[in-house]
């Protein structure tokens, strides 16, 4: 399946003589980047091989001597110390005209662990992010309604091999295995001193709060462990950007808000594995189906926005609320709420909210397909119309 930010990258290799490429693990990185480097004869390294990374012992002579190759080094985050070295190659190549076309750098961390190590290649590379498969990537199944590949796509997540299963049972043993590798490989490197077992029950606190207000107090006292134990646990998860934190929008107004963050694991196929929720059926009676579904719209939403939107949520002590607030480049602000029905109508809450932020533009998202006026300038709307609508902004 062909991915939305393939284009991006073979232009930004055309201009850059760098390009970071970072996403959670096993969404599509490699598979990516030897789609590129297949049709440019690129050079590959795997700095998890123990022989590929014995290759790079010398990495300065190594690099210099593929300067006419595109280079790509997978999970570099391995290696951050090679970060130093490819600073000093790009400038050196910037200085003989070999400045595009390069080094294609794939990381499973975010980049702020990255910049973490103190070296970076600021003004050098161009900074791109992978995630999971999302809405405007899956195509309506053919002769069905195009609901299936969305719920399809909501159920299983968007990671390839879960999305791709042959069947829900496949999907949901392969997102159990892929949770289990996470919490015994990638979090202990991360941070060897997270305990697996403590962070598995996190992480399904996590999954029955889902969208939930952060109250790292109260994880704290359930997990036995200290309020700053639970935020360091949650720093390491967003770093591997499995979790995101949605701030609150504090406008300047006579009014309690919220103050804290919600949290959301980002892919929603991880939150049903982690509840024991493998089929629709057994999704659709659970007590998650409307935040877990919330999560899923914010996160293909943010994946299909522009460049520099900022994303955050509303949320009175009265009870008046917007699930998503997005102030887009240029100053325009959309209010989005999300339900589960097909054809909802927007909570009073919704309205009184609107009156506070005074969007230009306000949304209704629901589980249906079709587009229609949902009353006091709000527009009922699928998901997928309204993430192509934020996708036709970004140049």
């Amino acid at each position: 399946m062909e991915r939305r930010l393939e284009s991006v990258v073979r232009a930004a290799l055309a201009e850059e003589a760098a390009v970071i490429l970072v996403g959670p693990r096993q969404v599509g990185k490699t598979t990516l980047a030897r789609r590129i480097g297949k049709a440019v004869g690129a050079i590959y390294f795997d700095l998890e091989d123990p022989d590929d990374r014995a290759r790079l012992a010398d990495p300065r002579r190594a690099l210099e001597r593929l300067e006419d190759r595109l280079v790509i080094l997978d999970e570099i985050h391995r290696a951050p110390e090679l970060l130093l070295t490819l600073r000093g190659v790009v400038d050196r190549g910037r200085e003989s005209g070999r400045d595009i076309n390069r080094f294609l750098i794939l990381g499973s961390a975010s980049l702020d662990v990255l910049r973490s190590t103190g070296e970076t290649l600021a003004g050098r590379a161009t900074e791109l992010d992978l995630g999971p498969f999302d809405v405007l990537e899956v195509p309506p199944a053919e002769n069905s309604p195009p609901r299936d590949s969305l719920e399809a796509l909501f159920l299983r997540g968007g990671y390839p091999r879960s999305f791709l299963a042959a069947d829900n049972g496949a999907s949901f043993r392969r997102r159990r295995d892929l949770i289990r590798t996470y919490l015994q490989r990638e979090l202990s490197w991360l941070s060897p001193r997270l305990p697996a077992e403590t962070l598995r029950r996190l992480w399904t606190m996590l999954a029955h709060s889902q969208g939930g207000l952060l109250n790292a107090s109260r994880l704290a006292g359930s997990l036995g462990v200290s309020a700053n134990t639970v935020n360091r646990y949650l720093d390491t998860l967003a770093d591997l950007l499995l979790v995101r934190r949605l701030p609150p929008v504090l406008p300047n107004v006579r009014k309690r808000l919220v103050r804290s963050p919600k949290i959301y694991l980002r892919d929603s196929g991880f939150v049903h594995a982690l509840l024991g929720l493998p089929a629709m059926h057994a999704l659709t009676g659970h007590p998650v189906l409307g935040s877990s579904w919330e999560g899923f719209v914010i996160e293909n939403l943010l994946a299909a926005a522009p460049d520099f939107a900022e994303a955050g949520f509303f949320r009175t002590a009265g009870g008046a609320e917007v699930d998503l607030v997005l102030d887009l480049p240029g100053g325009e602000r959309w209010a989005i709420e999300v339900k589960w029905a097909r054809s909802p109508r927007p909570a009073r809450g919704f309205h009184i909210a609107r009156e506070v932020l005074r969007p230009d533009r306000s949304f209704l998202v629901g589980g249906g397909t079709h587009r229609y006026p949902a009353g006091r300038g709000v527009e009922g709307i699928g998901l997928r119309e309204l993430a192509g609508e934020l996708a036709s902004r970004s140049p």
